[in-house]
């Protein structure tokens, strides 16, 4: 079969890409970028619609670890080292990148009486949203909804780190946290939060087919307000006499509870 032969990135098209490593670009022009063999394969794979692809950069070694490529005519460029040097947000660039237009996501609405979501509040590092985006679509929910101060999940190393899960759930972005909580309470939905203050997560049993588990910042844990209108708040206890640690990780201790929620309801 003849290989199919692409062009190479144009210098227009450079430029515009590499921009989508700030922030109010990525905003502006409705894209986020993937890199690294795993992650664009991911995407790819769980594309819901193939005009969420813009672009697919490869170089010559990676475009032979692709299948059916002549589906992306007109989408694929090929690019050299000094071109993924300026697009990869990595130090060691795999010669692999793609574009995509962020889905759309306006109010969240449940599809079904049972939901599950997980909210996140001030959650800083784009590794923890990332990887709570990941473990949120291992466990089935919903949706990941990002209050004001969390960290952009179309961010490069939020992208890396959701290792292709993105187009598997609903990521909404929203700028009162509290008050999206507070409508969502009113359409069933009960909010667990993380809290050192709760009481241990294990001790819930029951149903709520609607479940919001909100998971907060890395230092300073779920803010006060949105405490206050929790209808559960949810201790993950340490074992022994004192603790190793002085807390634990925030996408560990969301991965502990969705792993719980998921294996009972909780009321």
């Amino acid at each position: 079969m003849k290989r199919v032969v692409f062009p190479p990135l144009s210098k227009a098209m450079l430029s515009r890409l590499s921009k989508l490593s700030l922030r109010k670009y990525r905003d502006s022009e409705g894209l986020f970028l993937a890199e690294g063999v795993r992650t664009v394969t991911e995407l790819l794979d769980h594309l819901p619609d193939p005009a969420l692809l813009l672009a697919l950069v490869l170089d010559d070694s990676s475009a032979k670890l692709f299948e059916g490529l002549e589906r992306f005519a007109g989408m694929c460029w090929l690019a050299g080292p000094e071109t993924f040097a300026r697009l990869a947000q990595t130090a060691t660039p795999q010669g692999v990148c793609a574009v995509f237009r962020k889905p759309e996501a306006g109010l969240f609405r449940p599809a079904a009486s049972r939901s599950f979501v997980v909210a996140l509040d001030d959650v800083q590092d784009p590794g923890n949203v990332g990887t709570i985006i990941r473990t949120a679509a291992w466990f089935g929910a919903e949706a990941v909804i990002c209050g004001s101060g969390t960290a952009d999940p179309f961010n490069a190393k939020a992208v890396r780190s959701s290792a292709g899960s993105i187009f598997s759930l609903t990521i909404v972005e929203v700028s009162d946290l509290s008050k999206e909580l507070k409508r969502l309470q009113g359409t069933g939905f009960m909010v667990l939060a993380a809290a050192l203050d709760g009481r241990d997560y294990r001790s819930f049993t029951g149903r709520a087919d609607r479940r919001v588990l909100v998971i907060g910042n890395e230092a300073n844990g779920v803010s006060r307000d949105l405490l206050d209108l929790a209808d559960r708040r949810l201790l993950i206890p340490h074992a022994g006499i004192r603790p190793g640690v002085e807390s634990l990780n925030a996408a560990v201790s969301a991965g502990i509870l969705m792993a719980e929620m998921a294996g009972k309801n909780t009321d």
